[in-house]
């Protein structure tokens, strides 16, 4: 379960890359669409450590019912 977990994370971290990407190569053309892109790939780095955060605390949650 906490592996799966991790790929989630890293998902979340290669789709704000992908969005940074298309942000800045619409920057000149399309700004309404940078500016969607760019929102979403904040989105998704916030996702990122919510994410990360939560694994965290399920773990040490999981380490703590095993030692009792």
């Amino acid at each position: 379960m906490i592996k799966y977990l991790r790929f989630i994370e890293i998902g979340y971290l290669v789709v704000s890359i992908v969005l940074a990407y298309e942000t800045f190569a619409n920057w000149t053309t399309h700004r309404e669409k940078a500016y969607l892109y760019l929102a979403f790939s904040a989105a998704a780095v916030f996702m990122y450590f919510f994410k990360k955060r939560f694994r965290k605390k399920t773990e040490a949650r999981n380490n703590r019912q095993k030692d009792q």
